[in-house]
């Protein structure tokens, strides 16, 4: 009797904290195209980390990497809207074939330091952040990237050397780019470049020593010119309506996780470059960082207009985020 009135009575005191849900956990998924060792990857990996640790285990993101999802960087918009995942990272310059005011951060030369970069990533944050939220969802932060170099089967020692390249490139902006220079340039994922690589049917691409590393390129592609084409950002999104399903103190957990996500992302950077080098050469990568000026000359004429055609693109938005980043 005594047994049976201790059950009774602890059963009354734990049944209503489940019933207000002190117990449950939800879990919501996020995905990414790009390796969990990227810039990237991290990001998710950090923000996961901290959503888990600030809901005290409530929130879970069920996180996801290297494409295992099926869906790659140009579809992650899509992706997040109909919510076939909670929540994605996705290459900002992919994005911009459907919504071309995101290849802001990768047009050429714009922002070839990190200064640069994080000036010009604060000036188009309202705009990724409308654009988001009139298709259902909210930034959640930026991850930002080394700047963009040339991975290459052969040194890049001339013109000509350009001329010979068939080289992936990562969105619509830097495959005119090189076309103008005289490559063979197509835009394509790195989940599909990858056996094309292997394969030898693409033997350069352009991506930052990062993508690379965690790609491991240096098993084709030995070679890496240092041109600091771009220093472009990945975008991290969640469906607004998995966002208003969590209660508040939810919420308020996943604005301060995605908060410093962002803030640690943009310190890890900083020595990032560093280490990315290290890593290459010892995986045998020959890093050019002196590039013939005529390479670097033809690449300058190449995108000479490219900023103007992003412009014209994006519309009178595009004027209002190079204004305030100080350009014209």
């Amino acid at each position: 009797m005594h047994v049976r009135l201790s059950f009774r009575l602890m059963a009354g005191i734990v049944l209503p904290f489940i019933g207000h849900g002190a117990y449950a956990v939800t879990t919501l998924t996020m995905t990414t195209e790009y390796p969990a060792t990227s810039m990237p990857g991290q990001g998710v990996s950090t923000f996961a980390d901290l959503v888990r640790a600030k809901t005290a285990g409530n929130v879970v993101i069920d996180a996801t990497y290297d494409a295992a999802k099926g869906i790659k960087s140009g579809d992650m918009i899509d992706a997040v809207e109909t919510r076939k995942v909670d929540a994605g990272d996705a290459f900002a310059g992919a994005l911009a074939t459907k919504y071309p005011v995101f290849g802001v951060s990768s047009l050429p030369f714009l922002a070839d330091s990190l200064p640069k970069a994080r000036t010009l990533n604060r000036a188009a944050r309202p705009a990724y952040e409308k654009l988001l939220a009139a298709h259902g969802q909210k930034l959640l932060y930026t991850t930002p990237w080394p700047a963009s170099g040339i991975w290459s089967k052969q040194k890049i020692d001339g013109v000509a050397a350009l001329k010979g390249l068939s080289i992936r490139t990562y969105d619509a902006t830097s495959q005119a780019v090189m076309q103008k220079a005289g490559a063979r340039a197509e835009n394509i994922s790195f989940a599909d470049a990858m056996p094309r690589i292997a394969a030898g049917d693409v033997n350069a691409v352009l991506s930052s020593g990062d993508g690379g590393a965690g790609r491991k390129l240096w098993e084709h592609l030995p070679n890496f010119a240092e041109i600091n084409y771009a220093m472009p950002v990945s975008v991290a999104t969640m469906n607004l309506q998995a966002y208003q399903a969590l209660d508040a103190r939810s919420r308020r957990a996943i604005d301060q996780a995605a908060a410093q996500t962002e803030t640690e992302q943009w310190k890890r950077i900083e020595g990032r470059l560093q280490q990315n080098y290290a890593n290459m050469r010892k995986n045998g990568v020959v890093i050019n960082t002196a590039v013939p000026s005529a390479v670097r000359r033809a690449l300058r004429d190449a995108a000479a207009d490219s900023v103007q055609a992003w412009k014209t693109a994006v519309g009178p938005e595009a004027a209002s985020i190079l204004k305030q980043d100080g350009k014209r």
